[in-house]
């Protein structure tokens, strides 16, 4: 076999190829069965094949490929997860330690036309966010926000796990917090 020195690029390339074909079903569906938000493990798995190609292409040999690529998504796993904040669950408090809902952090319709264009805005961001959403969390979401069911009943109608809908909540409520960040930071200035 011909040493990895000596490889040109059509072979390098080539053999990079025959590596994302083989394996990426495989390590999308670990990466996957690890992180719940598709997007982030999608991001993941190309930073995986990307130092797969850093790595043939700085020339530093290697002899299992698939365990070397396993071995790297996890620890971008690993990273991910360092990375993360916890989120807090619970509904939103006031300043008395009250639960909040949805629809009092809302513009009043009755406030003015400032409100209204306000709280319309704000109301066509969410839809668009939950849209957004794989239809688990969005049914979850919306099932325990909006409808204000709670998760015990929601169990009991879908068959989901009270901690399996939380999970789902709690992706839901991370994509919701980022998407509306900078439109709820814009009107508290």
């Amino acid at each position: 076999m011909m040493a990895i020195q000596e490889w040109t690029i059509d072979e390098q390339n080539r053999f990079i190829a025959e590596a994302l074909e083989r394996d990426q079903p495989r390590l999308r569906s670990f990466i996957r069965r690890r992180v719940q938000d598709a997007e982030e493990a999608e991001d993941l798995l190309q930073d995986v094949f990307y130092e797969l190609i850093e790595a043939y292409r700085l020339m530093k040999p290697m002899e299992q490929v698939t365990a070397w690529l396993f071995r790297v998504a996890r620890n971008r796993i690993t990273d991910l997860f360092r990375r993360q904040k916890p989120v807090v669950l619970g509904e939103p408090m006031d300043d008395e330690g009250e639960e909040v809902s949805l629809e009092s952090l809302l513009p009043s319709a009755d406030a003015g036309p400032d409100a209204v264009y306000a709280r319309n805005v704000l109301l066509d961001l969410l839809e668009a966010a939950l849209e957004e959403l794989p239809e688990s969390q969005r049914e979850v979401f919306v099932a325990h926000e909006v409808q204000g069911r709670s998760f015990k009943e929601i169990a009991e109608e879908t068959g989901v796990s009270v901690n399996t809908l939380l999970s789902r909540k709690r992706y839901a409520v991370l994509h919701l917090r980022e998407r509306l960040r900078e439109t709820y930071e814009g009107f508290g200035k």
